[in-house]
């Protein structure tokens, strides 16, 4: 789960705050203050629901190319939203909308994070893949090899389109927490070869396939951008495969040894106006 490094800008290349490849990505979560909330009028109550509807509608002329709401248990949070555009200032755009609403006093902004869609390094190319196959006893000459490296030439384009400009899957259940790799004299991922990094990252991928159709996963990049190296946001058919996933990949050496986690935030996906109708606001 390692960001490709950038690529060296051109001299005739035009400055800019977007990108050429992928989207900028924000995760911000609220809380919602009753005090406030129980200071407003139910004119402005409503007002400030209609406000916060229309910047969190992700069919508004103008809205993020992304943009995902959900209600949070537990008591970090009340709300998450998650937003993606290739303008980061598009996405500022509904933060800066909520905040100077009706209702900007009663949702307080408690957690956010920012970070870029990529192409991970460890996704092998099309040579690499046929050359993990040969190390694994592939013969290149068998129908079944070819096979097996013309597949992966066929979906290679699919997952990478995927990975930098993602569709947000029909499940409803949401899941987001930020990860490190370690940085210890005992344990220090940056000290390996990329060969075994890569090695580690094939077994934790493998891990993660047993949960295709229950639980869909996105990895983004924070590196210089937020405190953390890369967020992690999962959505799944059910909450119990967020468990059994997060569990299960733990005990791969790439997170047992080498993965740091940050707090996860764990949610459940409706529209705007349900979610503040599920609040109470």
């Amino acid at each position: 789960m390692s960001g490709r490094p950038p690529m060296p800008q051109t001299p005739d290349e035009e400055p800019s705050i977007k990108l050429h490849e992928g989207w900028h990505c924000l995760h911000i979560y609220y809380r919602v203050n009753q005090q406030a909330l129980n200071a407003l009028s139910p004119e402005e109550r409503a007002q400030g629901r209609e406000e916060v509807g229309h910047w969190l509608n992700p069919e508004r002329e103008g809205a993020p190319v992304r943009l995902q709401v959900s209600v949070t248990s537990g008591h970090r949070a009340d709300l998450g939203v998650m937003l993606m555009d290739p303008d980061p200032l598009v996405i500022d755009a509904v933060c800066q909308g909520v905040r100077s609403s009706k209702l900007g006093t009663v949702l307080e902004p408690t957690y956010s994070f920012v970070s870029l869609t990529e192409i991970s390094e460890y996704v092998p190319t099309l040579e690499q893949f046929a050359e993990k196959l040969q190390r694994e006893g592939a013969n290149t000459e068998d129908d079944m090899f070819k096979a097996r490296v013309r597949g992966y030439e066929q979906r290679l384009p699919a997952m990478n389109k995927q990975r930098i400009y993602p569709d947000i899957p029909p499940y409803p259940v949401v899941c987001f927490y930020p990860m490190n790799k370690i940085r210890d004299p005992h344990a220090n991922w940056y000290d390996l070869p990329f060969s075994a990094r890569s090695e580690l990252m094939a077994e934790h991928a493998t891990s993660g396939i047993k949960f295709a159709g229950k639980v869909s996963q996105l990895i983004t990049a924070s590196t210089g951008l937020d405190d953390w190296e890369w967020g992690v946001t999962l959505w799944a058919r059910n909450p119990a495969y967020i468990k059994d996933i997060v569990y299960t990949m733990r005990f791969d050496k790439a997170s047992a040894r080498y993965a740091e986690f940050g707090q996860f935030y764990i949610g459940y996906v409706m529209s705007a106006g349900e979610a503040l109708e599920h609040l109470r606001v």
